[in-house]
């Protein structure tokens, strides 16, 4: 396991090393040019003359060749500097750490929400399968899994609204510093996308387990004399998860970066929020640093599930 574990991270390198070029290459070749409009207080954005924006570009490096661009863009990573906003002017770093807090509750939130519906749902319709629940369920989870996340998340809005007269705070609050009301910001996002990806782990969890109802060792345990519901806890329940966790590590990744429409819906100040804000803004740095934060997590999240995979099946072992 050790070996395996640290092949997988000595894979991860050049992984992260293509994540670096393929942005990089993608921002030099997008149409635009984020510096020939500038933010000035007071008079909105304007335009530089051909000489500010030669200034502008020198001072930030960018007429330079691209490899010596690109060389010292991944030496300032590696020394954890990930630059400054073109329009804020604050570390990115910074921001990042006050953001990245909201995103990482919700994706966790997301991920509780989905394992505690999905898991249960999917293996009670796998045990009590082609009845009315199981039919009526599987028509639930279709309608869920079609249902976009923003749609949901607006119609829960408008019931709290409506119906509770209750509506979350819009402003930026850390765990930390009210544990209420961060809860109130991130509580709603997170079981809006719970709701929609326990209905892919429902499918999944019942697809695996009505395989594994077919398999030898089952028929051994029931030969045996164990009672159904050990069968199903102690054998089935166990081997259906593996397909649940894979899911499970490619949705965390995924929320991470990609609830951009849900922090949108519910006005949360998250990681989402901030690259559609960079996108809007133009800010070059800002939408670069993030989108390699958001390669690295992914990578790191992978590599995670790969080797929870030994833990879960003991049949699957590595060299």
């Amino acid at each position: 396991m050790k070996n395996y574990i640290l092949k997988r991270l000595i894979i991860a390198i050049p992984t992260i090393l293509g994540i670096t070029i393929f942005i990089f290459v993608g921002m030099r070749i997008i149409p635009g040019d984020p510096l020939k409009y500038v933010e000035t207080e007071g008079l909105g954005y304007i335009e530089l003359t051909k000489e500010e924006l030669e200034l502008q570009r020198a001072s930030l490096g960018l007429d330079r060749p691209y490899y010596i661009q690109y060389a010292v863009w991944i030496k300032d990573v590696i020394n954890g500097d990930f630059g400054f906003s073109f329009f804020t002017t604050e570390p990115i770093s910074t921001i990042f750490g006050r953001r990245s807090p909201i995103s990482i509750e919700i994706a966790l939130i997301a991920i509780f929400f989905s394992f505690i519906i999905g898991v249960p749902l999917g293996m009670l319709c796998a045990v009590l399968r082609n009845t009315i629940f199981d039919n009526i369920s599987r028509v639930g989870v279709t309608l869920f899994i079609a249902m976009p996340s923003f749609w949901l998340g607006m119609l829960i809005i408008l019931f709290c609204v409506l119906i509770l007269e209750w509506r979350p705070p819009l402003k930026l609050i850390q765990i930390w510093d009210d544990p209420g009301g961060n809860l109130a910001i991130v509580l709603l996002p997170g079981f809006t996308l719970g709701i929609g990806l326990s209905a892919v782990i429902a499918r999944i969890t019942r697809s695996s387990a009505l395989e594994i109802f077919h398999e030898d060792y089952i028929r051994t345990a029931r030969a045996k004399g164990l009672y159904e519901s050990l069968v199903v806890w102690r054998h089935v329940l166990k081997n259906s998860l593996l397909p649940v966790v894979t899911t499970l590590g490619v949705a965390l990744g995924s929320l991470l970066g990609g609830s951009v429409s849900v922090e949108k819906a519910f006005g949360v100040p998250g990681m989402g929020n901030l690259l559609v804000a960079g996108i809007e803004a133009r800010d070059w740095m800002m939408i670069q640093n993030l989108i390699l934060i958001y390669g690295i997590i992914y990578t790191l999240i992978n590599l995670v599930v790969d080797i929870s995979y030994a833990y879960i099946d003991p049949r699957i072992r590595y060299d």
